[in-house]
């Protein structure tokens, strides 16, 4: 009977080993870590463990959300709404912040060839998270900036860099990323990059002239570094596989 018991003993002490062996190597760091989660509801876990939390934002031929915001344009502190330009190509140039660097190069640059984007149809807009104020200030005390004709959009509350997928949860601005939307309201082109090189205006500009080329000639395809006037591509389905 003694035998019996001490057998059963040893096989409890046993169990009891098995189960609290793997909760008692683990590190302190992670227990505190799931007790910190469990006590706050407002952590959670996400898929991206690194500086900072991915923005899903918009994709290829996405519609453009229909967000309104202040901006400064013409002089004025007024509101913008995309939905009020419904039927023209609108394009956006999302940037860090106002009295920067890098920035005032690009929005300049945009200046100089703004009437090029008018006159294929197409409506501009810069947009950073700093107010319509101190995009006033900006504009009025920088001399590269007073050429600026496009509505210079302050995304105050962040909304409109969320939707976009432009937020960069580390520091509470926005991506230096450009959108180009046809006049249904589509997303035919995005550009991101890091916050400490500039953007191409050109480029964008030959961007908008390829989307409005194929919009406007169904069937046909710009080649690379196409240009307006250059041969364009008519594809054939038998080069594909298509009979």
């Amino acid at each position: 009977m003694n035998t019996y018991r001490t057998k059963m003993n040893i096989i409890s002490t046993m169990v009891i080993i098995v189960v609290l062996l793997p909760i008692c190597c683990m590190p302190l760091s992670a227990l505190s870590k799931s007790d910190e989660t469990s006590q706050n509801p407002a952590i959670a876990p996400t898929a991206y463990t690194g500086a900072e939390t991915r923005n899903t934002g918009l994709s290829i031929n996405d519609k453009i959300p229909d967000l309104e915001a202040d901006a400064y344009y013409n002089g004025n502190i007024t509101k913008i709404k995309f939905s009020d330009y419904k039927g023209k190509w609108l394009v956006f140039i999302f940037y860090p912040a106002d009295f920067t660097f890098v920035c005032p190069t690009e929005l300049e640059e945009m200046a100089k060839y703004y009437t090029n984007f008018t006159d294929l149809g197409a409506e501009v807009f810069s947009v950073s998270r700093d107010t319509a104020y101190a995009h006033k200030a900006w504009h009025d005390s920088s001399p590269e900036l007073k050429a600026i004709q496009y509505p210079m959009i302050a995304d105050t509350t962040g909304n409109i860099c969320r939707a976009f997928g432009t937020y960069n949860e580390s520091d509470g601005l926005s991506r230096r990323a450009t959108f180009i939307f046809d006049p249904d309201g589509n997303l035919k082109a995005i550009e991101m990059n890091d916050n400490n090189f500039g953007r191409n205006t050109k480029e964008l500009l030959r961007k908008l002239e390829a989307a409005k080329f194929v919009r406007e000639n169904h069937g046909r395809v710009c080649p690379a570094s196409w240009q307006p006037g250059e041969e364009t591509i008519q594809p054939s389905l038998s080069k594909v596989g298509i009979t």
